[in-house]
């Protein structure tokens, strides 16, 4: 493997066959993404033209091995962008979710394939636990995508499929430029009381690399903000941090996020309704443990109570 090529469209030539992050460019992502999408795309034309009648391998196994190259770049991708972002991958992002969400949409809601599966579902044969287990799972995740609404009902769905992926990432990319752009700087070596040595020389490094030696910078990185809420004495320093923490989205700014949310709420509850639920809870919570927001509601008044007396005696500890 060279670096003139990409890395997604090669053979993994590593240990274990683990993704080669040191050839991985930003670069590389949106071709292998697309070749995915083309690749998957030929794969149900495939399943869907097959003169055969449908049956467990040549339709519920064949689909479930579809979009191989498509769910080992997008899951890369996805990862890196949580954990190692930048604002060229933002942009990419940004320009292939719409992308994706469609490429998923013309899957779920694909008529021809949906009947096959359907078929399939009725007429199951002879199929071991497991084999059952797919099946069900796989005819579930069709109606819950639509597969069973009429055509006008599938075309508001795509809409609001698109602008709920994109409202998600526009939130998370919010979160993160709020989190990255936050400084707790000390200056005082007696404001550092109470952190571990670990933490204020990483704090220290931080400083430095942002040319403020000889201070001390925290984040709202987990890494550094758990730890100075948890060890810090200085009460004003560690409240600075904590409504810098919890205000993330929502400071009135570029990155304000409650229009956000807004438009997501609206989006779900829309999305909900059109598939015949009450609410995005329990349309969300059917395949979840709790099934239902009554389920939720019930575990939390049961540990509402004994919760409740352990704060007040961990409250009075404190005093």
């Amino acid at each position: 493997m060279t670096e003139t090529k990409n890395p997604f469209l090669e053979p993994y030539n590593t240990p274990h066959h683990t993704p080669p992050f040191h050839l991985i460019k930003v670069e590389h992502y949106e071709p292998a993404i697309r070749e995915g999408m083309k690749e998957q795309n030929e794969e149900i034309d495939a399943i869907v033209n097959n003169a055969e009648k449908p049956n467990f391998q040549n339709t519920i196994v064949a689909l479930e091995r579809s979009g191989s190259l498509l769910e080992r770049v997008t899951t890369i991708f996805g990862n890196l962008l949580s954990a190692e972002t930048n604002d060229e991958m933002q942009e990419l992002a940004e320009k292939m979710m719409p992308l994706l969400a469609e490429h998923n949409n013309s899957i779920s809601l694909n008529e021809k394939l949906f009947a096959r599966i359907k078929a399939v579902y009725e007429n199951p044969g002879d199929l071991d636990k497991e084999q059952k287990k797919l099946l069900e799972e796989t005819y579930k995740d069709f109606v819950r995508g639509g597969a069973n609404l009429d055509a006008e009902s599938q075309k508001k769905l795509r809409e609001l499929n698109s602008e709920i992926s994109m409202l998600q990432l526009t939130f998370g990319q919010n979160m993160q430029k709020e989190t990255n752009a936050f400084q707790l700087i000390v200056d005082k070596e007696e404001d550092l009381a109470g952190l571990p040595q670990n933490l204020i020389a990483s704090a220290a490094e931080t400083a430095k690399e942002a040319g403020m030696e000889g201070k001390w910078i925290f984040t709202l990185h987990n890494p550094s903000v758990m730890p100075f809420l948890q060890y810090a004495d200085n009460r004003d320093l560690r409240e600075k941090i904590f409504k810098g923490y919890i205000n993330r989205g929502n400071n009135g700014n570029e990155y304000d996020n409650k229009e956000v949310v807004r438009k997501l709420l609206k989006a779900r509850l829309e999305k909900a309704k059109l598939m015949g639920y009450e609410n995005y809870a329990s349309f969300a919570l059917e395949e979840r443990m709790a099934k239902t927001p009554d389920a939720v509601y019930k575990l939390l008044d049961q540990i509402w109570t004994p919760t409740l007396s352990k704060a007040k005696e961990e409250l009075a500890d404190i005093n």
